[in-house]
C-alpha cells in the first residue's frame, strides 16, 4: 500500500488519528497479553530492554523513587512496567479509551499511577509538576507533526538535571518499501511538511480490523528528531541504533531472540531502531 502526501490541518489529522487509536484499544487488549501483568513481576518487553539503559545515566542507577512521565503511554502496559520498578509514574495519551484501559490494568494489578488525557503537544499545560525523567515507548514520532514543539514539551516537564529517553523505529527504516524482495527505498526520508495519508484497517498486532482506518503520519529524519532536541535546549548524553525490532515491520523479517530483524546477510545494511538519551542542564 502506498500512501498519499496531502495538506492537512493538524487539528484533522489529529481527530482522525485519535479515532483510529480509540478503534485500537480493544483489539490491543486482547492482543497485549494482559494476563501476564498479573505476575507482580512482569515487565514489558519494552521496558524491560530499556530499563538498563536508562538507568545507566541516572545518578543512582535506578528509576526507583524517581517521578517518571510516560509520554503516549497508550494502554499503559509500559507506565506500569516503571511503577513496577519503583518510579512514581504519570502516564500521558490523547485517546480516553486507552486511559480507561491502562488505569483498568493498573487497578486490577496493584499499580499506583497518574493518567492524564492530553495531546502531547500540550503536556505540560496539562500535566502537573516536574520529573526526573520523560520516557516514550517506540512508535511514536511519526504521529506528530511538529517536532519542535513536541521537544519543548519534553523540555519543560523535565526538572533540572531530568533525562528524557526515546527508542523509536529508524527514519531509515520507515523510508524501506515493507514488501519488496529486497531492502529497496520506497517512502521519503526527509519530510516537506506534507502528511502520508494511510488507509488500512488492520493494527501492527492482532488480527482484529478498526474502524477508522485513515491515519495521517509524518516522515522525520534523525537531524530533525535530534535538532528539536537541542533546540528545546537538552543536551544529547546518548545515542545508539539497532539491528532488531519489536514487531515485524517486513514479511521478509525474522524472528530474533523474541524481536524481528532482516534476514542475516541484510542485518548490517539498514539500521532498525535508534536511541536517544537526553538531559535537562
Amino acid at each position: 500500500m502506498t500512501p498519499r502526501n496531502v495538506e492537512i490541518d493538524w487539528e484533522a489529522a489529529r481527530h482522525a488519528n485519535q479515532q483510529n487509536w480509540n478503534d485500537r484499544v480493544p483489539l490491543h487488549e486482547d492482543a497485549y497479553g494482559l494476563d501476564a501483568f498479573d505476575d507482580p513481576t512482569h515487565l514489558s518487553d519494552f521496558i524491560r530492554h530499556d530499563l538498563p539503559v536508562l538507568e545507566s545515566f541516572l545518578a543512582s542507577h535506578s528509576v526507583s523513587g524517581l517521578d517518571v512521565c510516560h509520554l503516549q503511554c497508550h494502554i499503559g502496559t509500559d507506565t506500569i512496567s516503571l511503577a513496577r520498578a519503583g518510579a512514581t509514574v504519570t502516564g500521558v495519551d490523547f485517546s480516553r479509551p486507552a486511559l480507561r484501559a491502562a488505569a483498568e490494568l493498573a487497578r486490577r494489578t496493584g499499580v499506583t499511577a497518574t493518567w492524564v488525557e492530553t495531546d502531547v503537544l500540550e503536556a505540560r499545560s496539562a500535566v502537573e509538576g516536574e520529573f526526573d525523567v520523560v520516557y516514550t515507548s517506540i512508535g511514536t514520532v511519526t504521529w506528530l507533526e511538529d517536532l519542535d514543539r513536541w521537544a519543548a514539551q519534553i523540555a519543560a516537564l523535565l526538572r533540572r538535571g531530568g533525562i528524557f529517553f526515546i527508542r523509536d523505529g529508524h527514519p531509515s527504516l520507515y523510508a524501506l518499501d515493507e514488501d519488496a524482495a529486497t531492502l529497496t527505498i520506497r517512502y521519503p526520508y526527509f519530510g516537506d511538511g506534507r502528511a502520508q495519508q494511510w488507509d488500512d484497517a488492520s493494527t501492527y498486532v492482532g488480527d482484529g480490523t478498526v474502524a477508522h482506518p485513515r491515519t495521517f503520519e509524518w516522515p522525520h529524519p534523525l537531524s530533525e528528531i535530534i535538532g528539536a532536541l537541542l533546540r528545546a535546549g537538552l543536551r544529547l548524553i546518548h545515542f545508539d541504533e539497532g539491528r532488531t525490532l519489536p514487531w515485524q515491520f517486513s514479511p521478509r523479517m525474522v524472528e530474533v531472540d523474541g524481536d524481528w530483524a532482516w534476514p542475516e546477510g541484510e542485518r548490517n545494511l539498514v539500521p532498525c531502531t535508534y536511541t536517544i538519551v537526553a538531559r535537562r542542564d
